[in-house]
């Protein structure tokens, strides 16, 4: 009896949460107005190399991210002129809490909803309300060479991001920011999550390409550039990337092209 009711207030909580969200995310979506986005560095291990790495960030380390989404609104016919502007807060302490492994619906409904409240007592930053926050786990890549996985959540438009803390990895975590990034606008996965090959043709940047093997460039959330029928690369910055026609429209990007060829 008591389980039952825990679930029953998780669900309304879930319901409160999803309805804001998605007023949140209507606003978004809209393409009408600068989107603020916040990125909180965190150390994720004790290594000096990523104290020291994650103490040298700022807007900078990030500004291909904003110049990369000016490029791509640009080439779905927005005319908004910034559409995003990144803000960077002071590394953080506090590590957020993780994800449970091989969690079931009930644990990983929790877990968001404990993210969302780490989130919101950890979110102070400088300069205007964000209405994205990111916060991005910095890895020693002499320690680790394969990070967890990155998680970007629509309902909060909050991304926990594992990234490497090495100047030589800046543009590729910046590909994985982005990606999670446009998670919390509404964009979905379009790779296979077993063989992590893009799908076709929602997750080829170029579908309609012949031949259509090998690809030039990577749809951001196929997450990877098709060299043949078995084989996919990690693109090395977003330069290798464009956000495809599905993505664009799952973010509100074609409809709002739309209504601003009407006016």
């Amino acid at each position: 009896m008591f389980r039952k009711f825990r679930i029953l207030i998780l669900l309304l909580v879930l319901a409160t949460v999803g309805l804001g969200a998605w007023r949140s995310n209507s606003r978004l979506t809209a393409w009408e107005h600068t989107i603020h986005v916040a990125i909180y560095p965190i150390a994720a291990d004790d290594s000096p190399a990523t104290a020291s790495y994650v103490r040298s960030l700022g807007k900078d380390s990030f500004e291909d991210i904003g110049e990369w989404m000016q490029a791509e609104t640009k080439r779905q016919g927005l005319a908004i002129l910034q559409p995003v502007a990144i803000n960077v807060a002071p590394p953080l302490s506090e590590p957020p809490p993780l994800a449970p492994p091989q969690a079931s619906a009930f644990d990983a409904m929790l877990w968001s909803l404990k993210l969302r409240w780490w989130a919101s007592q950890h979110d102070a930053i400088a300069g205007p309300k964000p209405h994205v926050r990111l916060f991005v786990l910095f890895h020693d890549p002499e320690r680790t060479d394969r990070v967890p996985h990155s998680t970007g959540l629509t309902k909060g438009q909050l991304g926990l991001i594992h990234a490497f803390a090495s100047r030589k990895q800046r543009r590729q975590n910046s590909v994985v920011i982005a990606h999670e990034m446009l998670h919390t606008f509404g964009a979905t996965d379009k790779y296979d999550l077993a063989t992590l090959q893009p799908i076709y043709p929602q997750g080829y940047a170029e579908p309609q390409r012949e031949p259509r093997l090998p690809q030039d460039l990577a749809e951001i959330m196929g997450g990877r550039r098709p060299v043949d029928e078995r084989t996919a690369e990690i693109p090395f910055n977003l330069a290798e990337t464009l956000i495809g026609p599905e993505t664009a429209r799952e973010i509100g990007m074609l409809r709002s092209a739309a209504k601003n060829g009407q006016n």
